[in-house]
């Protein structure tokens, strides 16, 4: 094994362990007949799992009127169904998944790096594997390993002139997240701009990446003709609890405001305004990708992080959410190594940061 890989190992490790850390200080909430006892499973099945371990067992339902799976992709809980055919325990399934798509994520952007901004590459690399979000990608029951993998790979092919296959990862992605009209710009604009650069014509290739948008048509297929809802994931977002309803009150995030002032609890500022000074700084780091990276990657990334910041009506989650728009770390990492002192700190302080909230998500604290 390479040392790249051995070092994703070994924080990967490090991390799911201080979740399960953090499961032995508060017992988890989970309450399900077929949950293994093992603390370390528990540990790593807080929050959102339960929806995805409730769709590879279930599959599907909806109600308008309540918190319904519809609200989450189909390819990451499919996936864990399809290890449950072969005798995994669902709730092992999803944990395991997860962390072998971080390792084969990371080592993937790796290489993507090494493509796009060589000289940045390796700063690049510690500054993903270290991000304090990334506990989510760290064995933890969550879609946003599997993304990471199938989006990098799906930039990666378009690097390697291979259109199918970034269409076909790109596929897999927006049947994954949603973030389909944020990866077939990217994809598309990014075979373009590489194209012009060799001094070429344009032609058809450049667009096959763009076919990466059907995962996502045939999300919206599946969706209308099982629930006559095409939209069910997004209007299922105003349910009592989620209360992501779409209108001026979320767009000017009023419920930012009203929460964080003119009194609030410390905990509850660090976590809001956390994710607030987040979008802020994605969205910063979006602008200058432009210049960095091209235009392709600048769109992806500004449209990525956009969309949720502007839709939600607190910011929260923007931290994970920020995991998908990979190539800012590029960008931060090039900027990070004009200034090593300042490199040398954030790497040191975001790991820190990593551990508190792996342990912090461990006691089932809601940090996303």
């Amino acid at each position: 094994m390479t040392r790249p890989a051995l070092l994703v190992l070994c924080v990967a490790l490090s991390s799911a362990s201080l979740v399960v850390v953090g499961n032995s200080l508060r017992p988890s909430r989970q309450d399900v007949d077929d949950m293994p006892d093992s603390f370390v499973i528990k540990a790593l099945t807080h929050w959102d799992a339960g929806w995805y371990g409730e769709i590879a067992k279930n599959g599907y339902w909806y109600n308008p009127k309540t918190q319904s799976p519809v609200a989450y992709f189909p390819l990451y809980p499919m996936a864990v169904r399809a290890l449950t055919w072969v005798g995994l325990n669902r709730w092992v399934a999803g944990p395991l998944l997860s962390l072998l798509c971080a390792l084969g994520g990371m080592l993937l952007f790796r290489k993507w790096a090494l493509i796009v901004k060589p000289a940045a590459a390796a700063t690049a690399f510690l500054a993903l594997l270290l991000y304090p979000f990334n506990e989510y990608l760290y064995g933890f029951m969550y879609s946003d390993a599997l993304f990471l993998l199938v989006g990098v790979a799906a930039f990666y092919s378009v690097e390697r002139d291979r259109p199918g296959l970034a269409a076909l990862f790109g596929i897999m992605a927006t049947a994954c997240r949603p973030v389909a009209p944020a990866l077939v710009i990217g994809l598309v604009l990014r075979s373009i701009e590489r194209r012009r650069a060799a001094g070429q014509s344009v032609g058809w290739r450049e667009f096959v990446p763009g076919l990466a948008g059907l995962g996502f048509a045939a999300w919206l297929v599946f969706l209308g003709w099982r629930f006559d809802d095409p939209l069910a994931f997004a209007h299922v977002q105003g349910s009592p609890g989620w209360d992501q309803i779409p209108g001026w009150h979320s767009w000017l995030k009023v419920e930012w405001f009203t929460t964080m002032f003119p009194r609030v609890a410390p905990l509850v500022a660090i976590r809001l305004g956390g994710h607030a000074l987040i979008t802020l700084g994605c969205l910063v780091l979006s602008v200058l990708t432009f210049r960095r990276l091209g235009v392709g990657y600048g769109v992806y990334c500004l449209v990525c992080i956009g969309i949720p910041a502007f839709s939600t009506k607190d910011f929260q989650g923007l931290g994970r959410y920020a995991i998908a728009a990979f190539p800012l770390f590029l960008t931060w990492a090039s900027i990070l190594d004009e200034r090593p002192r300042l490199r040398s700190w954030w790497l040191f302080g975001s790991g820190l940061v990593l551990i508190w909230l792996a342990i912090a998500l461990g006691m089932g604290a809601y940090v996303s």
